[in-house]
């Protein structure tokens, strides 16, 4: 597979505020009481570097972004890395293609920001999510909980 890596745009951003994951992997949900405003706003925000993933097709099949806003309140990130978050499309989870996209994004985030390291942060219960990432090489290094609801995420990294 090949991908096309974008700046989201508000289309982009709509569309993907609109995605449904199934319990327990709703808790992903872009905008989960339906209020979509400020998900785009946040999307299309220059600071929190949101970027749409399209395959050969141009079909929107993932987005990605990188720096604070892949962070989980609760979570320790005082050592430097840069900060990977990534969603894939409903439609595309849970069928054995999640290391293709992983492997897509740690290239892409090479190339662009040139980090010494990566970090992600993935909920607990997410074991397809984790097993992913440490396939890619990332090991865990803490595990919190998040401040608002006090669920259990655990924060991964390895050198880029």
């Amino acid at each position: 597979m090949s991908f096309i890596f974008q700046l989201m745009d508000e289309t982009s951003a709509r569309d993907i505020a609109s995605w449904r994951y199934e319990a327990p992997y709703d808790i992903y949900n872009p905008a989960p009481n339906g209020v979509v405003e400020p998900v785009v706003q946040s999307f299309l925000d220059p600071q929190n570097t949101y970027y749409t993933i399209t395959d050969e097709h141009g079909e929107l099949c993932a987005y990605c972004c990188f720096g604070p806003d892949a962070r989980v309140p609760g979570g320790d990130y005082r050592t430097g890395a840069l900060d990977i978050g990534m969603g894939l499309h409903p439609d595309v989870t849970g069928q054995g293609h999640g290391s293709v996209y992983v492997g897509a994004v740690l290239d892409f985030a090479r190339r662009t920001f040139a980090p010494t390291a990566f970090r992600v942060t993935v909920a607990a219960f997410n074991q397809r999510a984790l097993r992913v990432w440490e396939k890619a090489g990332f090991q865990r290094v803490q595990t919190f909980h998040r401040r608002r609801d006090g669920r259990v995420f655990v924060i991964l990294s390895c050198e880029a």
